[in-house]
């Protein structure tokens, strides 16, 4: 009898688990983190600085720089902003109010000009959004190397 009210138990848990209602907030802030990364692979500055980033984002870049939205974009048309391939994990996301905050590990192999192109980097990152006008936009960014393979 306790085992079969312990099976019941545990599996109407893991179905009320598998319902439970995601912030919508962190859905779209999931998409858009993966929609910049994978823009950011394919060079795709439409998206980068029509959707994604604000024009006042400002960045301290994995080369120990502080940035702006104009110094990515020279970046990207450079050729500075190249990868083979980039995998970012997302291990934490809050919000405060209007603001978003995310934050991981990010593995990219860079290509061509790139300093460490053809090895594999890994860095800590931190993605700052905000909503205004009725949409997200990343207005902040850090990131910093720990590994080089």
């Amino acid at each position: 009898m306790k085992e079969t009210f312990l099976i019941l138990f545990t599996s109407l848990l893991s179905f009320i688990t598998s319902f439970a209602q995601t912030d919508p907030r962190e859905v779209e802030i999931r998409r858009l983190e993966n929609l910049e990364r994978e823009a950011t692979m394919r060079g795709d500055s439409a998206t980068l600085f029509g959707k994604i980033w604000s024009n006042e984002m400002v960045v301290n870049t994995p080369a120990n720089r502080v940035g702006t939205v104009e110094g990515s974009k020279m970046q990207l048309r450079t050729g500075n902003l190249a990868y083979s391939s980039f995998v970012r994990n997302i291990e934490k996301m809050t919000f405060n109010d209007n603001i978003a905050m995310v934050m991981g590990e990010e593995i990219t192999k860079p290509q061509g000009i790139q300093q460490h192109a053809g090895k594999t980097v890994t860095r800590r990152f931190t993605n700052i959004w905000k909503y205004a006008n009725n949409q997200w936009c990343m207005i902040g960014r850090q990131a910093t190397i720990i590994k080089v393979e």
